[in-house]
C-alpha cells in the first residue's frame, strides 16, 4: 500500500454557520447578518464565519455566537441552570459550488434563546436584523413584497435555514427543547405562545395546559405566579429534568 500523500488531496476551508432562533412578537424568527465583503456584498446571510486553526467545531460556533449576539453556549444535553443559548451542531454542506472563493465545506449549528434584544453587527457583517423566517423563506421562493422582488440569502444558507427550522419544529414535539425559547421561569401560557410560533398553528389553551403540565419531568411550578401577560395572576413553572417527552406534543396537521 503506497504511502499517504497529503499533497495528493486540494486543501479546503471549514466553516460554521449559525441558524439563530428566537420568538419575537409571538412569529419564530432568525438572526440575519447584511453581508459588508464579497462574494455576496449586500445580500442577506446567516451568521457564522471560518474556523480557525486552533478550534474545533463547537467552540468556533460557540465563538460566533458569542461575536453575533453576546450569547454564550450551552450543549444540547437538556435545559441548563444558567442563562444562555441552546446550541447543537444541525448538519453540514459541502456543494462543491456553494463558495465562490473556494471549496468551502460548511457545518451548521442550530441556537435556540429566549426573546432576545436587537442584535449588533460583527465581522465582516455591517448591520443585523431578527427576521420572521418565513419572511426569509419567501425571498428564496422568489416572492414579491412591496413591488420588489427581495434577493434570496447568500450562498446555500436558505437551506440551512430551512433545514434548521424543520429541525426546531420537529424536535419540541418529542423533547423539552421549547423550554430553551423561554425564559429560565415561564408560564404554560408563554410555553403554549412558543409552540405557536415555531409550529405557526394555533393550539387549545386547555387541551396544551392539560398535555404539558401531565407530561412527567417536562414542568416544576416554582411556586411562584406572574401577572405580566395581564389578567388573573398565573402560575410560574420552569424546565423539569426529562429531555425526552413520553408522551409527544404531536405537531397538528395544517
Amino acid at each position: 500500500m503506497p504511502p499517504y500523500d497529503p499533497s495528493a488531496f486540494p486543501p479546503f476551508a471549514v466553516t460554521v454557520d449559525l441558524v439563530v432562533l428566537t420568538v419575537r412578537k409571538h412569529a419564530l424568527c432568525a438572526l440575519a447578518v447584511r453581508r459588508g465583503e464579497s462574494p455576496f456584498q449586500g445580500r442577506w446571510a446567516l451568521p457564522g464565519g471560518f474556523v480557525r486553526a486552533d478550534e474545533d467545531l463547537e467552540t468556533a460556533a460557540a465563538r460566533e455566537l458569542a461575536e453575533e449576539t453576546g450569547l454564550h453556549a450551552h450543549g444540547p444535553a437538556g435545559p441548563q441552570p444558567v442563562p444562555g443559548a441552546h446550541l447543537e451542531q444541525l448538519a453540514t454542506y459541502g456543494d462543491p459550488k456553494r463558495d465562490p472563493r473556494m471549496r468551502v465545506v460548511s457545518v451548521a449549528h442550530l441556537v435556540l434563546a429566549p426573546d432576545l434584544p436587537a442584535p449588533r453587527a460583527g465581522g465582516d457583517a455591517h448591520s443585523a436584523r431578527w427576521a420572521p423566517v418565513d419572511t426569509l423563506l419567501e425571498q428564496e421562493n422568489g416572492l414579491v413584497r412591496d413591488g420588489e422582488q427581495a434577493a434570496p440569502l447568500a450562498f446555500d444558507h436558505a437551506r440551512i435555514l430551512g433545514d434548521g427550522v424543520e429541525r426546531a419544529r420537529s424536535k419540541i414535539e418529542y423533547s423539552s427543547l421549547a423550554t430553551a425559547f423561554c425564559p429560565q421561569e415561564f408560564t404554560v401560557g408563554e410555553l403554549r405562545r412558543v409552540y405557536e410560533a415555531v409550529w405557526g398553528v394555533a393550539l387549545d389553551p386547555r387541551n396544551f395546559h392539560r398535555k404539558v403540565t401531565g407530561t412527567p419531568g417536562f414542568l416544576v411550578p416554582t411556586g411562584g405566579t406572574t401577572t405580566r401577560q395581564g389578567g388573573r395572576p398565573a402560575q410560574l413553572f420552569r424546565a423539569g429534568g426529562a429531555t425526552l417527552l413520553n408522551p409527544p406534543m404531536l405537531r397538528p396537521e395544517v
